[in-house]
């Protein structure tokens, strides 16, 4: 239930601040969406939302969707790594609803990732599937940048240069990796299961 209502909320979030912010200023909805923070926060809303909705049913998340949650969460933390770290403060939306999108969900869904036991060990040979969301965004910006000029951050600004955007883009990709590294470690956490009380009266913890 906690998923589907925080991905609920997210969303929420998500269209109030493109209701009362983004077109004011004329720009579109692909150019809100543009921004890696409104698309991956949008995906890992649907990804929980989903989640949820099966939990809630009884029923198990089949294994795509399972990876698609484990990228979510990767993303999610490099969310977290770049806003907090390398350029904190910017943007023009509300100070609550960067706190929410940068902090909060990437904590919750990390949170939710190590202490809640409904995922399966993610192998290391599927590390590779965080790298083609981010790479297909990075390409789309880096296209339009080149084209339009138009990019979501300014550490992405074609006018800095091919090798200056080839290192960021490198420096991003290995954050991701690393954030992957974290999430496919804690996906082999053995986390107690809560099951029924025994005869007398005791919880039964099964691994």
């Amino acid at each position: 239930m906690l998923r589907v209502l925080v991905g609920t909320a997210v969303v929420g979030i998500l269209g109030y601040t493109y209701v009362i912010g983004i077109p004011l200023r004329g720009a579109s909805l692909f150019d809100y969406f543009g921004y890696f923070t409104n698309l991956t926060s949008l995906l890992t809303a649907v990804v929980m939302i989903t989640t949820g909705a099966l939990a809630l049913g009884g029923r198990r998340a089949p294994a795509w969707l399972v990876s698609a949650r484990a990228v979510s969460v990767a993303s999610m933390i490099v969310v977290a790594l770049v806003y907090n770290l390398v350029v904190p403060g910017t943007g023009s939306a509300p100070a609550w609803v960067s706190m929410t999108l940068h902090t909060a969900l990437p904590l919750t869904v990390l949170i939710d990732w190590a202490f809640v036991p409904d995922r399966a060990p993610q192998p290391w040979r599927d590390l590779w599937v965080v790298l083609p969301y981010p790479l297909l965004w990075l390409t789309v910006v880096l296209v339009r940048g080149a084209t339009d000029g138009w990019v979501p951050y300014g550490f992405l600004l074609p006018e800095r240069g091919a090798f200056s955007l080839m290192v960021t883009v490198a420096a991003l990709l290995a954050t991701l990796l690393a954030s992957a590294a974290v999430v496919w470690s804690v996906s082999r956490l053995r986390i107690p299961r809560r099951m029924p009380a025994s005869a007398d009266g005791q919880a039964v913890a099964q691994p």
